[in-house]
């Protein structure tokens, strides 16, 4: 049961195959095996039982809340949850416990989904690892399946131990490791340059970033205002948009939210003439980094298209190679006003100086802060100086504007979807990755997504095909701004053309070993 859709788990609870309490349970025995991932830092195990029993009740009763009603979810630990604990993996908020739910967290569980628990993320949400939080570090689940172990076992040269696990990506890997390791069926991650997107395509996941404004950000803890989107990580594409039918919509706690542009719930149609589609490939997005891999399978996915006949073209993103200098202003100069809240006064951690308020507010954000934060905290602030706003902020936000016309542009040429890479490579081992700094980590790994959410487009990563080391790659859709509904009814049939396969973690799941054996690779791959 475990290793269903979201879609066929529901179907089976509304059969009366299983019971909600049952499938949380199956779900936190699953949590505490798969424990040293270290994917989640707090179990709501006891609010999840409870929220089980009520909608076992519901079922009973032949009230069910729809298609989410006992389906066990997670969620970033950067979105407030009434009650239980919400950190941002930082020292500056542990301990801190938010009265109220954000908006997405209050719609998922208005329509009876089940609070596994809050996952784990590089603190306040700023880097691409998931490695930087207080809590530690995330271990990709693909560094004990069968095929990556399998591969490995090949090579003479790759080294063994308990130290040589893969990263998730990030920041929200918490999240994406824990839809990758079955624990439950759908995670809320949030996407300010690629943080949904990029873990999903390192763990074999489709992530999901919405249009800015069509999905409420109350209630998630700003890193970036502009750019910040509530992201969707689940196992399948329909499995996103019966999410995004249940997030969407406008919110008048959040004033950049839109009024009902998506159809809820949102159901995808099959794509009925694939000939009719144009798909764009941004020529700037080829760059010497990307791994041949990568980029063999982007071409085999672009001529996957073409056979089937849609209209394959080259378009220029001419801006493309000032995105991550622009992303680097923006975000540090939001990213400096966003943290100054934390002061030690009202809430989080206050440390114990009391010379001068001066000196607390120092001692305080020197404490709660780690060196990432604080480094972004400083670059901001010098960008934010009344000599330097001009030559900096200002700037950056013209180019952001241009950045965002190419893509205006590539779409108005008759595009209607373009087809880029998510990351550069696949995941790597935690040692090497560790071995560059946040900011250099972040630039790389960040190349194809942080120019979409400067844009505020929709954007989904699909896991495509295997490695030669047996790991997940990741290609990405990028849509036109509020068209997130064809966006996905894109991607949904490229999904169904490569039939990625699942992750084989017997070892950790004796109970739903059985379904995972008969998943296959099947009909069409872009692997030779």
């Amino acid at each position: 049961m475990l290793g269903r859709t979201l879609r066929e788990a529901s179907a089976a609870l509304k059969q009366g195959q299983i019971t909600p309490t049952e499938l949380c349970q199956k779900c936190l025995s699953l949590i505490k095996k798969t424990k040293f991932l270290n994917a989640y830092i707090t179990v709501s195990e006891e609010v999840a039982l409870k929220q089980a029993e009520e909608s076992e009740k519901r079922y009973k009763n032949g009230q069910s809340l729809g298609d989410l009603d006992g389906i066990p979810i997670a969620v970033k630990d950067n979105f407030s949850t009434s009650g239980i604990e919400t950190t941002c993996a930082s020292n500056m908020l542990k301990g801190y416990v938010p009265p109220y739910n954000a908006t997405v967290v209050q719609k998922l569980l208005d329509q009876g989904a089940l609070l596994m628990g809050k996952t784990n993320l590089d603190e306040f949400a700023m880097g691409s690892g998931s490695t930087d939080g207080i809590f530690g570090p995330v271990k990709n689940p693909w560094s004990y399946s069968k095929q990556y172990r399998e591969k490995k076992k090949q090579n003479p040269h790759s080294k063994s131990g308990d130290s040589d696990w893969l990263i998730t990506g990030g920041s929200s890997g918490g999240s994406a490791a824990a839809v990758s390791a079955f624990t439950c069926y759908a995670a809320l991650g949030s996407d300010t340059g690629g943080s949904t997107r990029n873990p999903a395509a390192h763990c074999g996941l489709v992530g999901f970033k919405p249009s800015y404004g069509l999905v409420s950000r109350h209630g998630l803890i700003p890193l970036v205002n502009s750019m910040d989107v509530p992201g969707i990580l689940t196992r399948c594409v329909d499995d996103a948009a019966m999410v995004l039918g249940v997030l969407a919509g406008h919110d008048p706690k959040d004033s950049t939210t839109i009024r009902d542009p998506v159809n809820k719930p949102l159901v995808l149609s099959s794509l009925a003439d694939v000939s009719k589609l144009c798909i764009g490939i941004p020529k700037e997005y080829l760059v010497p980094e990307l791994s041949s891999e990568i980029q063999s399978l982007w071409s085999r996915a672009a001529d996957l298209f073409e056979s089937q006949g849609a209209k394959v073209i080259e378009v220029s993103l001419p801006h493309t190679s000032y995105s991550i200098v622009c992303y680097h202003v923006l975000c540090t100069s939001e990213v400096a006003s966003n943290m100054a809240r934390f002061d030690g006064l009202q809430y989080g951690h206050r440390c114990d100086i009391d010379v001068s308020t001066e000196a607390m507010y120092a001692a305080t954000r020197r404490e709660g802060f780690n060196d990432v934060v604080r480094g972004r905290i400083l670059s901001g602030n010098f960008f934010l100086l009344k000599e330097n706003y001009e030559n900096y902020f200002v700037k950056a936000q013209k180019v952001r504007r241009l950045i965002a016309n190419d893509f205006v542009n590539a779409f108005n040429s008759g595009v209607d979807v373009l087809l880029t890479p998510t990351t550069l490579s696949e995941a790597v081992p935690y040692l090497e990755f560790i071995k560059e700094d946040n900011r250099t980590r972040s630039a790389q790994d960040d190349i194809f997504t942080q120019a979409v959410n400067m844009a505020g487009l929709p954007a989904v990563s699909i896991p495509v095909a295997l490695s030669n080391q047996g790991l997940p790659i990741g290609l990405q859709f990028i849509g036109r701004a509020f068209d997130d509904q064809q966006l996905l009814t894109v991607a949904k049939w490229f999904e169904k053309q490569v039939q990625f396969p699942v992750i084989q973690l017997q070892e950790l799941m004796d109970d739903c070993s059985a379904i995972l054996e008969n998943e296959k690779i099947a009909s069409v791959s872009l692997k030779q």
